[in-house]
Order: structure tokens, then sequence, then C-alpha cells
């Protein structure tokens, strides 16, 4: 494969790796927010009605920023009815095509997420509650982690076409 390409293959690999160690400590973000809603209700009985939003929010952003290093990493659902009886080669040219199905569908869901976005930032949309956050952020965050995904998914491809070829790219 071209230099450029493998270039391209290790920088998706390593910013996939990189924001999956961020989405990984969000987790623990998620636990403080909601140790500290438990706390403040049970024990001051001053009940704060931002922390199970944040703690939803967090989540949200703990799944989509999980996305591209899951693909990276191969830790996906795979139906293996007789994918596991085809050779390294094979195997490689089947991800191949499958891939293509992914692409198309995340630009699919890139296309809806902007359209989403887009009103959700023409309309200031907000969550019906108290505490009444916008819903901008998370919606940033995910057409951005779905671009992620997208280019990360690119990177597959490339890695299964070498892999088909008997290269070895990563």
């Amino acid at each position: 494969m071209p230099y450029g390409i493998r270039v391209y293959v290790r920088l998706m690999d390593r910013l996939a790796d990189w924001v999956g160690l961020v989405a990984m400590y969000l987790i623990f973000v998620m636990i403080g927010v909601l140790l500290t809603d438990v706390v403040s209700d049970k024990i001051f009985s001053l009940p704060l009605h931002w922390c199970v939003e944040v703690a939803q929010f967090t989540l949200a952003a703990y799944y989509f920023m999980g996305g591209a290093k899951t693909l990276k990493d191969n830790d996906h659902v795979r139906m293996d009815l007789f994918y596991a009886t085809l050779s390294e080669r094979n195997q490689a040219r089947m991800d191949a095509v499958t891939v293509f199905c992914l692409i198309f569908y995340l630009c699919v869901m890139l296309w809806g997420s902007l359209s989403s976005l887009s009103y959700s930032w023409a309309t200031d949309q907000r969550l019906p509650s108290i505490w009444n956050p916008s819903l901008v952020p998370i919606k940033v965050l995910m057409v951005g982690c779905l671009i992620l995904m997208l280019l990360q998914s690119f990177s597959l491809l490339f890695k299964y076409v070498a892999a088909s070829r008997g290269e070895q790219l990563a």
C-alpha cells in the first residue's frame, strides 16, 4: 500500500485509541455525578435536578466516543455462520465488502445527525425538564463521533484490502 495510506491508517488508529481512552474515563465522571446526586439528596436533603441529565449525556458521550475504538479493535458483534471457516484472505475480502455497508450506514446516520444538529442549533432545542439543558453540545459530539467512525471505517477498508492481498498494513 502507498505510504500516504499507511500514515492515514496509523493516524486514525492512534486517534481512535486516544478518543477511546477519553471515553473510558467518562464512566468515572458519570459515577461521580450520580454519587454527587445521591449524597446531596440523601445526606443533605438537597436534590440536584441536573445530575441525572448530566449522567445521561455522559453515557451518550461514552458510547458515541467508543465507536471508533470498537471498530479499530474489531470488538463489534459479528454473525459468524461460515466466516470462521474462511481463510484469512477470504475473511479480509468479506470484511472489505461488508465495510461498504457500514460506510453507507454511517453516511446515512451522519446526514440525519447533521440535519438534527442544524434543527437544534436553529431552534435552540432544549430538554423539557427543570434543568432545561441545550441539546446542541451532545449533538455536536454525535456528529464528530460519526465522522470519526466514518474515517475509521475507511482505515478498516484499507486494512482489509491490504490483508486480502496478503500484505500487513498496520
